[in-house]
């Protein structure tokens, strides 16, 4: 029988789930820079509720007006520096390979001039660990390390708002206004809570509700739920 995957629903691109992105302040990413050095000026300190860090607004030398994750530290007023040889100061952008081991960094960029798509919410930030030849390794929140190619771009410092997870939401209502401004799905309800024509692992009104199983290795779209194509079932017979 088939099913309605709320799942698929969100994936199939329809306002509902869509991100309101039209009321989001603008797009933050790093400027291009040559090999001189840029001096941009913090003009003012926003909230964007597409983003969970600060933005800091700021006008760069060249009269270009553009939006970065503001670190923690800076005020309205500050100069921050971008460029090849820049002091390793929060805020300031340059490449991976010009910055020193154990430097805290963040906005990393996953190839050279995208912007910067790793450590951009508050509080999260990573750490050069080492460098091997074009390549620097870095250390990333998860602890894991990734390698990025040395002419990635990063801010120095760490992303404002940090602890912002801390602080409970204490009622319901609190996070279902925090969800819809960002048009995300809440409340999550777990599949053997839910209805039979809703979820493959959906069930009876019983106690237990619950018929999760690994889907088999040819099961069709919609099925491909839970454990999908699991390399062994069964009890393991000492």
């Amino acid at each position: 029988m088939g099913k309605n995957l709320v799942q698929q629903a969100r994936g199939k691109g329809s306002p509902t789930y869509k991100a309101p992105s039209f009321r989001y302040r603008g797009s933050a990413k790093l400027a291009k820079f040559g090999d001189e050095t840029m001096v941009s000026t913090i003009k003012d300190l926003i909230t964007c509720r597409g983003h969970s860090a600060p933005l800091a607004e700021v006008v760069h030398s060249n009269g270009q007006t553009s939006l970065m994750i503001a670190p923690e530290g800076v005020r309205v007023g500050d100069s921050l520096y971008a460029g090849p040889s820049v002091e390793i100061s929060p805020g300031n952008a340059t490449q991976l390979k010009n910055i020193p081991e154990g430097t805290l960094v963040y906005n990393i960029e996953s190839s050279p001039l995208d912007g910067g798509k790793f450590c951009r919410s508050s509080g999260a930030f990573a750490r050069i660990v080492s460098k091997v030849g074009d390549n620097v390794i870095v250390q990333l929140p998860s602890k894991k390390q990734k390698t990025f190619h040395g002419e990635c771009r990063a801010n120095i410092g760490i992303p404002a708002g940090g602890g912002r997870p801390e602080k409970p939401f204490l009622k319901a209502g609190k996070r279902k206004y925090a969800m819809k401004a960002r048009n995300k799905l809440y409340p999550l309800t777990s599949a053997a809570s839910q209805n039979a024509v809703d979820h493959p692992f959906g069930n009876t009104r019983s106690s237990r509700k619950s018929k999760s199983r690994p889907a088999p290795k040819n099961a069709p779209p919609g099925r491909k739920v839970g454990m999908w194509k699991a390399r062994r079932s069964g009890r393991k017979k000492r």
